[in-house]
């Protein structure tokens, strides 16, 4: 897990961040209208104090939030506390947008009476909060908008922001993080961390087995189960299974292939383990899953054809 510097751009209050195919290669939006381009982190496992709005506009990917795993697509909209960690792994070319601030204690901003109704979606943020119903549909355009304004104005939208985040109604802001998730303090193992979590990302289709990981990590078994699980929240065994869920709520959703086929080709070795960890994450079978992914597919693309706001 690597800890990222966000150098805020000098005269701005905030970081806008734009990438068109991929999040390790991002540009700066500056205030003045000009951009600079950035090596982004976005594609490894990694945290910072700064807060953060992303956006994504196309592609889709697994997110993984502090110890939440879950599935992301085009509009996928969250918000992020600070220190709090987080990765995404795409599939394929990916585009969106990035706000990242940092406003502690000791800020300016806390000394406005106005800024106190902040405070509680500060602190809501800190696991994670993934933004749905009307309250998205507005903060992805203002957002979209931010990348076009200067100056004043900029900010000034910026500011809108938060308060149209602020007043979201409980329901529209699902949270991610099963709990406030920091990173350990001690950054000793933290390289160790990300190759074991690069290779689980990349593998996890395939046989995991304890003994390669621990090569890979370079520590021996107690310390690396205590340290994954300081830095993940899980036992390498459940993260695995979270990971090779999520991938066949995807293939379920979006391709015919049969249980069977998906569970095996997901990583799992017992279709009747998968059914049942299957229903113990999602609540359903995988067949009920597949049946109702279908028929949201079918009522958005009905809208589409309509015209209807989905």
């Amino acid at each position: 897990m690597r800890r990222e510097t966000i150098n805020i751009p000098a005269g701005q209050s905030f970081r806008l961040i734009r990438w068109r195919s991929s999040v390790k290669e991002v540009e700066s939006l500056l205030a003045d209208g000009g951009s600079k381009p950035l090596k982004g982190e976005g594609s490894h496992w990694h945290y910072h104090p700064e807060m953060e709005l992303t956006l994504f506009t196309t592609g889709r990917g697994d997110r993984f939030t502090g110890d939440h795993i879950g599935q992301f697509g085009a509009g996928d909209l969250v918000l992020l506390g600070g220190m709090l960690p987080h990765h995404w792994h795409a599939a394929g070319k990916t585009s969106g947008l990035s706000l990242q601030w940092h406003f502690p204690a000791d800020h300016p901003l806390w000394q406005l009476p106005e800024a106190d109704g902040l405070r509680g979606l500060f602190q809501r943020a800190a696991g994670g909060l993934r933004l749905t119903g009307a309250v998205h549909g507005r903060i992805a355009g203002r957002m979209e908008e931010l990348a076009g304004l200067q100056g004043l104005a900029r900010f000034g939208r910026f500011v809108e922001l938060l308060a149209t985040l602020a007043a979201a109604p409980a329901g529209e802001l699902e949270a991610l993080a099963s709990r406030s998730f920091l990173p350990p303090a001690d950054a000793t193992y933290q390289e160790s961390m990300s190759r074991v979590l690069r290779h689980l990302v990349r593998h996890f289709r395939e046989e995991i087995r304890l003994a390669d990981v621990l090569v890979i990590a370079g520590l021996t078994k107690p310390t690396f189960s205590r340290q994954f699980r300081r830095h993940t929240g899980r036992s390498l065994s459940d993260f695995l299974i979270g990971i090779r869920l999520q991938a066949a709520c995807r293939e379920l959703a979006t391709t015919s292939r049969g249980v069977l086929e998906v569970a095996l080709g997901c990583g799992f070795t017992q279709v009747s383990f998968f059914n049942r960890a299957f229903r113990r994450a999602m609540g359903c079978s995988p067949s009920e899953y597949r049946a109702r992914a279908s028929h949201s597919i079918s009522l958005a693309r009905a809208s589409a054809s309509s015209g209807l706001p989905r």
